[in-house]
């Protein structure tokens, strides 16, 4: 199982923005598959706990049963459009996908199941410098952390 730890001792910076990116709104995206195999989107919260990062479903929903028949997630951070003339500082956009594990009843609030994230890839998609390419940044733990740029 790869942590959210694995990703910051592999990749500190790029860990460092991804979280910032992820912890810069409380509202996210995840994709879930239906029983058919059509994706589902859903908004969800999710955190960085001790390590781990953790997000969790509503007792009844559909998203904690799409996670339970087949684990496989996408997580999208909050996406922010550029402002014009200022593009280069347009923090980008993260994604984390993976598989969900059952970790668990949620212990506050509502009723739910709590996951935590086995990380498979994360990205990081955001402007070069001047602000001329996108760049793609994303890390795996079987190849580390990889860039291309595109114009």
């Amino acid at each position: 199982m790869t942590a959210w730890r694995d990703v910051e001792l592999a990749a500190p910076e790029f860990a460092r923005v991804v979280r910032e990116l992820f912890d810069a709104h409380r509202h996210k995206t995840i994709a879930t598959l239906r029983a058919g195999g059509a994706p589902r989107i859903s908004g969800i919260e999710a955190a960085f706990e001790d390590g781990e990062l953790v997000f969790g479903s509503m007792s009844k929903a559909r998203k904690g049963a799409d996670l339970r028949r087949d684990p496989r997630f996408a997580l999208h951070s909050a996406t922010i459009d550029p402002v014009e003339g200022a593009e280069a500082q347009w923090p980008g956009e993260a994604k984390i996908s993976g598989r969900a594990v059952a970790a668990g009843p949620i212990t506050e609030g509502p009723e739910g199941d709590r996951f935590h994230a086995d990380i498979a890839e994360v990205v990081h998609t955001h402007l070069n410098a001047e602000a001329t390419l996108l760049v793609v940044e994303w890390w795996t733990p079987t190849h580390g952390l990889r860039r291309a740029e595109r114009e």
